[in-house]
């Protein structure tokens, strides 16, 4: 028989964190307003990465008016792949892909082709902020498109997989990579499909992964195991997670980075909000390491040098 007494108990024994205790106990708390401007905007993000040494994507245009769309094909002729984001842009709507071309036509990364009218159309509908935050007209930038690891061949469907690392006051807490799926067409955001598999923060292995509500241990359009992954450089990502946390200003921030073959990790955005699903990922709840934190802040204990914050984390926030 259901006993929701005994599920609460059981929820707060696995240190479960809802979304009404992360906004206030978290995201009120600890992230200041007057910051959120360096996350929601992709390009102020780019840029205050850029000036503290840590790796972004190549820019390679940004529009912010309309007659600046037909410029672009020109500044883009020599590019076969790119990527277009608005920069305030979220959960992944509007992000265009482009891999190559056939004449004057542009391929997308789902191998369906747009005319130059339709790409102009696409970029129009950014600037009038139909893919942004609250609406509001928006500037577009033009980007390197990531080529993935090699690791991922077998457990992403066509997108390039991010990871994702849950970074308070500066130490990493949690991780978990999402994997493209045939569902999310491409894109590596879990509510439109994308597969999230957790990451144990001593090892950088994979450990399970949930799609929607259901536990998998293989890619569905692959059917490779998704399980004991060891993720490339795992090291440098923790210490972008940690560091985040100077670059945003924000104690409790998402921090996605990507994994290019060539150019190793990428900060590809911040988030002043991120989502919960990590918990169901990895198995485990956020609050019993959040505390952790919370304690040395208690005692005046918190490490001004991120690659302590690292050791840490790495120390007492292993997945079981």
């Amino acid at each position: 028989m259901f006993n929701p007494f005994a599920v609460a108990r059981r929820l707060r024994e696995v240190g479960l964190v809802g979304i009404n205790g992360r906004n206030a106990e978290f995201v009120l708390r600890y992230n200041p307003r007057r910051f959120y401007p360096r996350v929601d905007d992709k390009l102020l993000t780019k840029e205050l990465a850029l000036a503290a040494g840590m790796p972004v994507p190549d820019l390679y245009a940004v529009v912010r008016e309309e007659h600046e769309i037909a410029e672009l094909h020109a500044k883009l002729a020599d590019r076969s792949s790119f990527v277009v984001k608005p920069a305030r842009g979220s959960g992944g709507d509007g992000i265009l892909v482009i891999d190559g071309r056939r004449g004057e036509r542009y391929r997308r990364a789902n191998g369906s082709f747009m005319t130059r009218d339709e790409f102009d159309h696409h970029l129009s509908n950014g600037l009038s902020g139909l893919f942004s935050l609250g609406g509001q007209p928006d500037h577009l930038i033009v980007e390197y498109m990531v080529r993935f690891d090699p690791l991922f061949e077998r457990v992403s469907f066509k997108g390039v997989p991010d990871v994702r690392i849950i970074s308070f006051l500066g130490y990493p807490a949690m991780a978990m990579i999402r994997l493209p799926t045939r569902m999310s067409d491409g894109k590596a955001n879990l509510h439109q499909g994308a597969i999230g598999v957790g990451i144990d923060i001593p090892t950088g292995l994979t450990c399970r992964g949930v799609w929607g509500t259901e536990p998998v241990r293989e890619h569905p359009d692959t059917e490779h195991s998704i399980v004991g992954l060891q993720i490339p450089h795992w090291q440098e990502l923790l210490m972008i997670a940690a560091r985040a946390y100077e670059l945003s200003g924000l104690g409790y921030v998402g921090v996605d980075i990507v994994l290019d073959r060539d150019r190793g990790p990428m900060i590809l955005e911040l988030n002043a909000r991120p989502g919960l699903a990590i918990q169901i990922a990895n198995g485990n709840g956020l609050r019993h390491r959040l505390e952790q934190v919370q304690a040395l802040e208690r005692h005046g204990k918190l490490s001004a040098d991120p690659a302590e914050r690292v050791a840490f984390a790495q120390a007492r926030f292993a997945t079981v």
